[in-house]
């Protein structure tokens, strides 16, 4: 699997792309601008999104595709040699990708044209301080503004990467932000009994 264990992680729609020249062509957008995403974590609501520009200073010099996010299976393509493309425009990142003539591509890729594998995933690294959070009553929100580098994007075809699975980052992330504005309430309070003490 993954060397980079920490990284977030987030579902795709992709296609197979038909062309005259028998190519295996894929495309989809990795990331779609100021589209909020919601998710239900038992009685709290998280809901994030992407923010236009949030890929202005994103380092995706040499970004893999691969399979299911494993380092031990051959990259199905790679920007560094063009044969997977991205572009950020208007909506967001658009991955375009031209698969390695291999068995395994051409068995991927009859599978992507039968329907059977429909999704990917790309996994990211957010810069410190790229997001906002902000805590309500019933839901949690997160605007991410800087994304710092892109890893990977990957097919994925099993269960693990499933919509609920792909949070579970996030949600991580909701509980440590959650804690961190606890302790910061703490040591506020601390502070406010303290000087309450000096003018006593």
């Amino acid at each position: 699997m993954s060397k980079y264990p920490e990284l977030e992680r987030r579902l795709i729609e992709m296609r197979a792309v038909e062309n005259d020249d028998n190519k295996m062509l894929i495309e989809g957008y990795a990331i779609m601008f100021d589209k909020p995403t919601t998710h239900q974590y038992g009685s709290r609501k998280f809901t994030e999104t992407i923010k236009k520009g949030a890929l202005d200073k994103t380092d995706m010099k040499d970004v893999p595709m691969r399979y299911n996010h494993n380092d031990n299976v051959m990259i199905m393509a790679r920007t560094r040699n063009k044969s997977l493309k991205l572009t950020v425009d208007e909506k967001g990142l658009k991955v375009e990708a031209e698969l390695l003539d291999t068995q395994s591509n051409r068995d991927l890729y009859k599978a992507i044209k039968e329907g059977l594998i429909d999704k990917m995933s790309f996994a990211f690294r957010v810069a410190d301080g790229g997001d906002t959070w902000t805590f309500g009553e019933k839901e949690t929100t997160r605007e991410v503004n800087n994304i710092a580098r892109l890893y990977d994007v990957s097919v994925v075809d099993t269960p693990f990467y499933d919509s609920t699975s792909i949070y579970t980052r996030s949600l991580e992330l909701l509980e440590s932000e959650e804690k961190r504005l606890e302790s910061l309430n703490e040591i506020e309070l601390l502070k406010e009994k303290i000087k309450l003490k000096g003018k006593i």
